[in-house]
């Protein structure tokens, strides 16, 4: 969705990542819109089948609901990074779309304001997701995601129905598992019905009783000693907004929290000190010379390499959860002596 280099989901251990986009403030300011714009938002929900409060949750976590939404002139912003080196194709198309939407009135040159990257609006729009996906809720002819707050939640909104949103669908829940679970015999990547996973002993963390329809994932975002979910398609869906796992539990969780759900449960490995950058680079190198397919060697651990990480476990023997951690990249060190 929008050009990160050091994004703070990216970088930021994702327990520490939450606290701060998950906030007491961000959770109640969300409450306060919620009611607000009521109306609102049940017209758009019922419009476009997509969650009220994930539409909001996605305006409290990329501008605090309106309350910052970049003040670089976007034109000047994207002519730079055009000819800066880094993506200078991307960044040249999202130049000449940007004058397009100046040119077909629905924002003028001198206040089409955003980011360093360009992403603009209360939900921040690349110029590209503008043409595709902003929507002119009120009618008036312009599609003004600036200033006009239904039409950029509309705009959300139409973006994530427009990428497969499961209308009724929640995006998952927090799970407690069984004792003696095998950990390592589930794939992450593939789906089970919510009903195999009740069967398999898994419950809800918040005590309430498991869907009998539909399907779901597990993951543990902190390895084996973190919380575990069970994430739903419309999961995937929220990441299509912006790749980061991180991200997309803060936007999931937030939401949750904005309908009135308490806050996740398990507790998160706060002691444990994750890796650094360059030892998730060493890692990333060790697996793909070893055939696993880390992907693109970046320090950023993303599902490429999480699956990779999970087959080198499954080939070792241990519990392949998928986490990076100091012990793990200890056993790749000594396996190359």
């Amino acid at each position: 969705m929008r050009p990160a280099r050091k994004q703070a989901e990216f970088v930021k251990p994702i327990w520490s990542y939450l606290s701060g986009s998950v906030s007491p403030g961000r959770i109640n300011r969300g409450r306060t819109l919620a009611r607000q714009y009521s109306g609102v938002l049940s017209r758009i929900e019922s419009r476009f089948g997509v969650d009220r409060c994930v539409v909001l949750a996605i305006w409290g976590m990329e501008t605090n609901y309106g309350g910052f939404t970049g003040n670089q002139d976007v034109i000047r912003a994207l002519a730079s990074l055009a000819y800066a080196g880094v993506r200078e194709s991307f960044f040249r198309n999202e130049l000449l779309t940007a004058l397009q939407i100046v040119q077909q009135g629905h924002i003028s040159a001198r206040r089409m304001t955003g980011s360093w990257a360009g992403a603009m609006g209360q939900t921040q729009f690349m110029p590209s997701s503008f043409v595709k996906y902003a929507v002119d809720y009120n009618g008036d002819g312009v599609k003004n995601i600036w200033t006009n707050v239904p039409d950029a939640l509309a705009s959300t909104a139409n973006y994530l129905a427009r990428f497969g949103w499961q209308k009724g669908v929640t995006w998952g829940y927090e799970v407690v598992l069984p004792r003696r679970f095998n950990i390592s015999a589930y794939d992450p990547k593939v789906s089970r019905p919510f009903t195999y996973w009740r069967s398999a002993g898994l419950r809800r963390a918040d005590g309430r009783a498991m869907p009998n329809i539909n399907s779901a994932a597990i993951w543990f975002p902190a390895g084996k000693h973190g919380p575990v979910f069970l994430l739903t398609r419309n999961f995937a869906v929220i990441k299509e907004y912006n790749r980061s796992n991180a991200y997309a539990l803060g936007v999931a969780h937030l939401s949750d929290r904005i309908a009135g759900l308490g806050a996740i449960r398990g507790k998160w490995p706060r002691k444990d000190r994750p890796l650094s950058k360059s030892q998730v680079m060493e890692m990333q190198r060790y697996l793909n010379r070893n055939g696993y397919g880390a992907g693109k060697v970046d320090g950023r651990v993303g599902q490429n390499v999480t699956a990779a990480i999970r087959k080198f476990q499954l080939k070792r023997g241990i519990v392949a959860d998928g986490y990076p951690t100091h012990g793990l990249l200890r056993i790749m060190r000594g396996s190359r002596r």
